[in-house]
């Protein structure tokens, strides 16, 4: 089963920093966020394997958005 990853707060898509099929360690930032002119990095709290990723740079996210999931 998949683990999600969801924002945690309004905020825009900054960046996206890894790929589907990239592996991932604990610590590893995969999302990068921006609100009220400061940057936010999102990171993962397992390893594995991004498995799909449901946002693109400039996109607006809500609290509680799954934004990638891990396998």
């Amino acid at each position: 089963m998949a683990e999600e990853v969801r924002a945690e707060l309004v905020a825009n898509i900054a960046k996206v920093v890894v790929k589907v099929g990239d592996a991932v360690q604990p610590g590893d930032m995969v999302i990068l966020l921006e609100s009220m002119k400061m940057e936010i990095p999102m990171l993962v709290e397992f390893a594995g394997t991004v498995a799909a990723i449901h946002v693109q740079e400039g996109d607006v996210v809500q609290e509680g958005d799954i934004v990638v999931e891990i396998a």
